[in-house]
């Protein structure tokens, strides 16, 4: 018998129509992706980082199998399992796991703006592998990096050593979801997308709760607001927006899909600054609009490109 979370799931009425499945899968990635790194900063209280991010996906991506399986036609190959390993291990077990692991020593908001740089590694990925690049979208890479810069050293607050090493350790976090989300465009993957998601961060979850244990991580004094983080986490943050996300991919262009990317920052500092009363410095407000133009200009230039 499925759990009552996959129950509900099989039973919510999808819209009618095509756009407004993409408007839906794009409400989903906005506010769950942005309101995760709020839970994430409360889940971290009980959950070191590693097993933070490995759980969650590892016990989601059980979930999403399970119902999976229980409408996919046809199982994937060996090739297609092998590469959403790959994608799920970059996109879940660096990426997330990072993430989680800068945001010890980084606020949600500063962390959301940072995470906003992926589409500027994606096009450096893109030059590396060949795509031509316009020498306006490098003009896009160079504000990106400016605005990171004033993030990092244009408030006092922020120059400590914890938070310098731990914007680092964000950014290293934004390239590796840039490497993901590129091999997962290049790379055979299992046809239906709930299986698809469910190999992608089942595996990834997996790899990163086997490598929090061997590294001794464990949960300490787990209390309501930690669980209810951990929870949120694994079914709205991660089930959800996954599988939301993945539809993107799948049925809009790398613009419209990657817009997530420049509005979760917004929601993170809305909630940032409303929850957990963190400041909104002039830094903070003169970085975000930097990199946000940044990115915008990025997506002007492909929209020309695809044009």
């Amino acid at each position: 018998m499925p759990s009552a979370p996959l129950r509900i799931l099989t039973r919510i009425r999808l819209p009618r129509t095509h756009g407004g499945r993409i408007a839906l899968a794009l409400a989903v990635v906005y506010f769950a992706w942005g309101s995760a790194y709020l839970a994430v900063h409360v889940a971290l209280e009980a959950f070191p980082p590693l097993l933070l991010s490995g759980l969650r996906n590892l016990i989601a991506g059980i979930g999403l199998f399970i119902f999976a399986i229980r409408r996919a036609t046809v199982w994937p190959t060996f090739v297609e399992t092998r590469n959403a390993g790959i994608v799920g291990t970059l996109l879940v077990g660096f990426s997330s796991g990072l993430l989680a692991f800068g945001m010890r020593s980084v606020g949600t908001g500063t962390a959301a703006v940072m995470v906003a740089t992926v589409p500027l590694f994606a096009t450096v990925i893109s030059a590396v592998a060949g795509r031509p690049i316009a020498k306006g979208e490098w003009v896009a890479v160079a504000l990106g990096l400016i605005g990171i810069f004033i993030l990092s050293h244009g408030d006092t607050s922020n120059s400590s050593n914890s938070s310098t090493s731990g914007s680092i350790v964000i950014l290293c976090a934004a390239l590796f979801w840039a490497v993901g989300a590129h091999l997962a465009s290049r790379l055979a993957l299992p046809a239906d997308l709930f299986l698809s998601t469910a190999l992608q961060i089942g595996l990834g979850g997996g790899i990163s709760t086997l490598i929090a244990v061997v590294g001794g991580e464990h949960v300490t004094s787990l209390g309501f607001g930690s669980l209810f983080a951990f929870l949120y986490l694994m079914f709205v943050a991660t089930m959800a927006a996954y599988v939301a996300y993945g539809f993107l991919i799948r049925h809009t262009s790398p613009i419209v899909a990657s817009s997530c990317m420049y509005v979760n920052p917004i929601v993170a500092v809305a909630l940032g600054a409303l929850t957990l009363g963190e400041p909104v410095t002039g830094a903070t407000l003169v970085s975000t609009g930097v990199i946000l133009a940044s990115v915008a200009l990025s997506f002007w230039f492909d929209r020309r490109r695809a044009a």
